[in-house]
């Protein structure tokens, strides 16, 4: 008998600047500007998967507007996160990536690489 991988429902410490910091990478991701996003990756030479690298290099805050102008940028709320909502938030993340169109994922395959 085969299990399922369920994932698991931990509750959200910080939930205001979880949802922050989540609608700030659905903007980022969401197709009117996934593009943009990614092409600003190769500029800073960041892997798409290295969240850490993303946030210290600020490329969520450049390309999402909204964010930009909230005067917090997205380390400083991943920071003030616990370090459970931080795994959860990069879980998140890594999802959002992998859920872009394919053609875009082959079009910027450099920064999808795992090496």
């Amino acid at each position: 008998m085969t299990q399922i991988f369920q994932k698991a429902l931990i509750e959200i410490e910080n939930p205001d600047v979880f949802g922050q910091l989540q609608a700030a990478i659905e903007r980022v991701f969401a197709r009117e500007r996934a593009e943009k996003y990614l092409k600003r990756l190769v500029k800073s030479g960041v892997s798409i998967r290295n969240f850490e690298e993303v946030l210290k290099k600020r490329v969520l805050d450049e390309v999402d507007e909204t964010l930009s102008r909230s005067g917090k940028s997205a380390r400083d709320l991943y920071d003030s996160l616990s370090v459970s909502d931080q795994a959860q938030m990069r879980e998140l993340y890594l999802t959002a990536l992998e859920s872009l169109e394919l053609g875009l994922r082959e079009k910027y395959s450099k920064i999808y690489r795992y090496y």
